[in-house]
């Protein structure tokens, strides 16, 4: 896609249905909630998408939502595309990951300071988005990358080109880990990258660091 929507983080909160990060899922049909591989436990919600704001059609699916294991012990396999450690649900359709009928779950969180306490503390995080329409134009020459947050365009990679495997793919999401206003785990100063096929029936996950 030539166009992409810059990612605005809003100090609101989100209606119902609307694309958002954080909170809890609004599901469009029945609950889907990823489980991770090593732990079995749920995985941790993300955001929620919802893909006519971002420019696509009615036939296609209607949300999209993002999840990542993130856990107390660090879990292996958070970057990786197949590793069972991250999923994006798309409603509807036919999701190929181990979920549970959860309505609720583990959800985005941001570290603050609080009386008394030395150290800072994690605060459950929601909030909606402002969503602006721009011209992809990347210097690829540049000796600064432009890695903003965004729906669709192009991926802005940091560690080399790295897309799914086995289909045709599409940026849906990019994420910088260091300029977002919660705490997520891309390990070191790292940028997560959200796609979906041609056909629009498959999503994936992966992420990259420094």
């Amino acid at each position: 896609m030539n166009n992409f929507y810059e990612i605005e983080f809003l100090n609101s909160k989100p209606k119902k249905g609307k694309t958002k990060f954080g909170g809890q899922p609004d599901w469009l049909t029945k609950p889907e909630w990823p489980i991770s591989k090593e732990t079995g436990n749920p995985m941790r919600f993300i955001c929620q998408i919802e893909l006519s704001e971002v420019g696509y059609e009615e036939n296609n699916p209607k949300f999209a939502y993002l999840f990542m294991t993130d856990e107390d012990e660090y879990v292996d396999g958070t970057w990786e595309a197949d590793g069972g450690e991250n999923a994006i649900i798309l409603q509807p359709g036919e999701n190929q990951v181990k979920t549970e009928k959860l309505e609720k779950g583990p959800s985005l969180y941001k570290m603050v300071k609080k009386l008394f306490k030395k150290r800072l503390v994690p605060q459950d995080f929601e909030c909606a988005v402002k969503l602006t329409q721009k011209k992809e134009d990347i210097d690829y020459e540049s000796d600064e990358l432009d890695i903003r947050n965004k729906f669709n365009g192009e991926p802005v990679f940091i560690q080399g080109d790295e897309y799914p495997s086995n289909d045709k793919w599409n940026l849906l999401i990019q994420l910088d880990a260091t300029n977002v206003p919660f705490y997520v785990n891309f390990g070191d100063a790292g940028v997560g990258y959200g796609f979906i096929n041609e056909t629009k029936d498959r999503a994936k996950f992966i992420w990259q660091c420094m």
